[in-house]
């Protein structure tokens, strides 16, 4: 057991978009990233993901509407669902998802695509 200071961690990260897993239980992994600018749109075939804002504020984007985050809100994206997150200012966010899934989803981008597991 050890207690994680979620400052502590997002002074660890450098890179937007590139999530770090800071915790697992039961099969799922918390992760940390730093955002901004626009992800791309993409959809995840088998996992639900949720969203949480902790600094900052951002958007999620769907095709049919759009859902304005800020801190202390979360947002659960079921799997399936085409979506996008962006962030106009550099935003401090926490996901929760199954062990292993790939941020991008079904598509591959080099400059999005985060190492599945990297650990901080």
């Amino acid at each position: 057991m050890e207690k994680i200071n979620l400052a502590e961690k997002f002074a660890l990260i450098s890179e937007h978009w590139r999530p770090k897993v800071v915790g697992e239980l039961n099969g799922q992994e918390i992760k940390l990233a730093k955002i901004k600018g626009e992800f791309p749109w993409h959809q995840h075939e088998l996992e639900d993901e949720m969203f949480m804002a902790v600094r900052g504020s951002f958007r999620i984007e769907f095709r049919d509407k759009t859902v304005e985050m800020k801190a202390g809100d979360f947002l659960i994206v079921p799997r399936g669902v085409e979506h996008r997150p962006v962030a106009e200012e550099e935003v401090e966010i926490l996901l929760f998802e199954p062990k292993g899934v790939k941020n991008t989803g079904n598509i591959e981008d080099d400059n999005f695509t985060a190492p599945v597991g990297d650990k901080i």
